[in-house]
Order: structure tokens, then sequence, then C-alpha cells
């Protein structure tokens, strides 16, 4: 009974890949490749000038990367937070209510790593393949993310210089800052 148990609990715990559509598996690889991606430039950045000087990393550096991803790719692909440093990364109506669930989902004890949502979105007339996959706050965001008054002050003056109104402070390590949002026309 043991073994049953554990093999329907497993099952349940798996995604449903075989009612995926195809779109979804390319835009959760692309998703899950740039983050490693991003966090190693970001490592090179802060090793070469420090926390302020790797600013330069989510500042013009990621989306310069999610550009040139979106040429190759097909697919338009941005980050977005509830707690936004840079306004160009404010959620939609869409993003915002995937955002707030998986915030919901992750407080129910789900893994913020494993969080993704995908719907083909009605938009006037054509369809959009809309894609979400969360971004866990990881040691090195503790950096930048962290308690206001544990950051280091070189990097507040530089934040406040750059982001006069940022809200992008204040995270825990696992706590999920933000997603990789993408869309495309669907065909």
């Amino acid at each position: 009974m043991q073994r049953l148990t554990f093999a329907v609990v497993a099952m349940l715990a798996m995604p449903a890949v075989a009612d995926e559509a195809p779109w979804v598996g390319d835009a959760r690889q692309i998703a899950t490749t740039m983050p490693p991606k991003m966090m190693q430039v970001l490592k090179d950045e802060t090793a070469k000038g420090g926390s302020a000087h790797a600013t330069i990393v989510c500042r013009e550096k990621a989306p310069i990367m999610a550009k040139s991803i979106s040429e190759q790719s097909g697919w338009n692909i941005r980050r977005v937070s509830l707690r936004v440093r840079n306004p160009k990364a404010t959620p939609d109506a869409w993003e915002r209510t995937v955002l707030e669930d998986f915030d919901r989902r992750a407080a129910a004890g789900e893994d913020p790593a494993t969080l993704e949502k995908s719907e083909l979105v009605a938009d006037g007339d054509k369809k959009l393949q809309r894609y979400m996959k969360a971004l866990p706050t990881q040691a090195l965001c503790m950096t930048c993310h962290g308690a206001p008054d544990k950051l280091d002050s070189d990097l507040t003056e530089q934040l406040q210089k750059l982001y006069p109104d940022d809200k992008a402070t204040g995270y825990r390590p696992g706590e999920i800052r933000g997603a990789i949002t993408m869309n495309r026309v669907a065909p």
C-alpha cells in the first residue's frame, strides 16, 4: 500500500507535460538557460569592481542579453517584479496576476524554482503565447536585493542615484524576486 501511495503522490507531483503545447517546452528551455548566464556575468562584474559596479549587469547587460535571445528565438523576453527597481520591469496585468499567484504558491510550500505559468491569451484579433518562470533570490542576489541596512554603502548610494524609487530590497534567500516573462504571437 505504501508503494502505491508513493507512486500516486509522485505522479501528482510531476508536471503534465503530455498535455503541454510544444511551445511551452521551447519557452521553458529559454527561461532556464538565461538566468545562469546572467549570474555568471554578475559574478564576473562583482569580482571586477564590487557590488556598486555590478549594477551595470542588471541595468545594462541583462536587457542586452534578453534582446539578443529575443532576436534569436522570436520571443519577447524581459524580467518583471512586484517590487520594482527599474520601472521597465513593471508587470502588466497578466504578469502581475501570475507573480501574485507565484507568491501564494510559494507561501503554501511550493518550491519557487519550479514555479511557471504558460497560457494562450487573446490580444485583439491575435493570440499570444505567454510564459513566465519565477526567479528565486539566490545568495549573490542578496548583495543588492537583501536587507537595506546590510547593503554596502557605495551600492546604496549607487542605487539611490540610479533608482530613486527603488522597491527591490528586503528580500530573503529563496524568496521570489520576480520572473522572466516571455510572449510571442501564436502561429
